[in-house]
């Protein structure tokens, strides 16, 4: 594993489980939301070539996000696809646990945004995202996968599973798996 998408609907567990990963193999990291959100929640007009530079780097880890704007880049660099296939009742406590918080105590996130109480009415808030979208996220990342056969794809569907990283160690060994 030397260049590692994490892929699952917003709330399963992405960034947590990268940075996890990343400290464990010793990959950089490269959290999409911060390269793409500039302040005042803003694009930012560089994102595309910086996700371009890294991606072209022999090691690295990142999310599985933002396919409109960077299309099948990242899916045809990465050897290795973790599938964070949760279930729904799953993503949508962690999604709404972590935008409760992030509301209440007003964290910062990427470059001085902040989510808001009012963001929740927006179709693309994440909750509302996670929710409306989940079948959706499901069968787009299937057919990435049947359309990159050559990437190893471990594909975790329970909460104990990501935790554990225990298929992590049969994953050095063999050269395709999937998990479930």
């Amino acid at each position: 594993m030397r260049r590692v998408l994490v892929a699952g609907i917003s709330g399963a567990g992405k960034s947590t489980l990268a940075d996890r990963l990343a400290e464990r193999l010793g990959l950089p990291r490269h959290e999409l939301d911060a390269l793409h959100h500039g302040p005042g929640w803003t694009p930012r007009p560089e994102f595309v070539d910086e996700v371009r530079a890294f991606a072209a780097a022999d090691r690295w880890i990142c999310e599985d996000q933002y396919h409109g704007k960077l299309g099948d880049l990242l899916w045809e660099r990465a050897d290795t696809v973790i599938w964070l296939d949760l279930p729904r009742r799953t993503v949508m406590f962690r999604v709404l646990r972590r935008s409760v918080g992030r509301a209440l105590f007003r964290r910062e996130l990427w470059n001085g945004n902040r989510e808001r109480w009012r963001d929740w009415l927006d179709p693309d808030h994440p909750v509302r995202w996670a929710w409306s979208r989940y079948d959706r996220k499901r069968a787009r990342t299937a057919e990435l996968i049947a359309r990159h056969p050559g990437v190893r794809v471990v594909r975790l569907r329970t909460a104990r599973q990501t935790r554990r990283l225990d298929w992590l160690e049969n994953e050095w060994s063999s050269a395709s798996t999937s998990t479930s």
